[in-house]
């Protein structure tokens, strides 16, 4: 396999958990560029645990790492980790952390050497192409959920990581910000992985998909049917006893209940 073959990410029978109680029993991940794979199971099926896994936050007992090319076990093996992927919360507030949007997105270009006003610029060329450059000037606290969640991923992006990994990111949406995320994130060329239980949010971004279950991680490949509404299904191998098939139908704009 020639490097530009090579996975972004490589994970290989990995066994995590927290407090002594193991989520993770043998998941196996690859993530090529362009590729947008999401992470479906059941609520404490260890798909959060997963995303820290990857940006070392959350240390495997057994398995291989493989990130970027290098193989990753000790902290600093995890420090260009964390810069290359970025690792977008469920919750923005516990991202966005400085008084207002141009210094939370400068915040991660100020960290990686650049001068005060280059970071700025960086930041402000972020937010324009994201059109939220007319939130620069805000305080953070003051916006709204979506504009929060929308800033979050201006901070990441700033950065310029070549994955991004999103935990939940429709969660609390009005469907304006919905609508817009979809947008956004459908535009951008990093490779994602994408935690998300929201079935048009699925269809409409993914490539490809994870169910995690009974700690074990089973590949799905996502099947579009042409039917009178737009219907698709989530296709996983079980080893064992052949094929899961997880079905889904985004045929609503706005999902129920959001």
């Amino acid at each position: 396999m020639s490097a530009a073959d090579a996975p972004l990410l490589r994970l290989d029978g990995i066994v995590a958990g927290y407090g002594g109680r193991t989520v993770l029993q043998g998941v196996d991940l690859n993530l090529r560029a362009g590729e947008r794979i999401v992470l479906v199971g059941a609520n404490g099926a260890g798909k959060s645990t997963l995303l820290y896994v990857i940006t070392g936050f959350v240390r495997a007992t057994a398995g291989t790492i493989e990130a970027f090319g290098g193989v990753r076990r000790a902290e600093a093996d995890f420090r260009e980790v964390r810069r290359r992927a970025g690792l977008i919360f469920q919750d923005a507030d516990d991202q966005l952390f400085c008084p207002t949007v141009i210094e939370d997105v400068a915040f991660g270009p100020r960290n990686l050497g650049q001068s005060r006003e280059e970071a700025r610029d960086s930041a402000r060329e972020t937010l324009a192409s994201l059109d939220l450059l007319h939130l620069a000037d805000r305080i953070t606290y003051r916006l709204s959920g979506g504009e929060k969640r929308l800033v979050s991923i201006a901070a990441v992006l700033a950065m310029k990581p070549d994955v991004l990994l999103l935990d939940e990111p429709t969660v609390g949406l009005d469907p304006d910000a919905y609508a817009r995320l979809g947008e956004i994130l459908l535009t951008l060329p990093q490779a994602m992985v994408i935690v998300a239980h929201d079935a048009h949010f699925m269809a409409q971004l993914a490539t490809g998909a994870i169910l995690l279950s009974d700690g074990k991680s089973h590949r799905g490949t996502i099947h579009h049917h042409a039917h009178s509404h737009s219907h698709a299904h989530l296709h996983f191998e079980h080893e064992g006893s052949g094929e899961i098939t997880v079905g889904f139908h985004p045929h609503r704009h706005w999902p129920a209940g959001n």
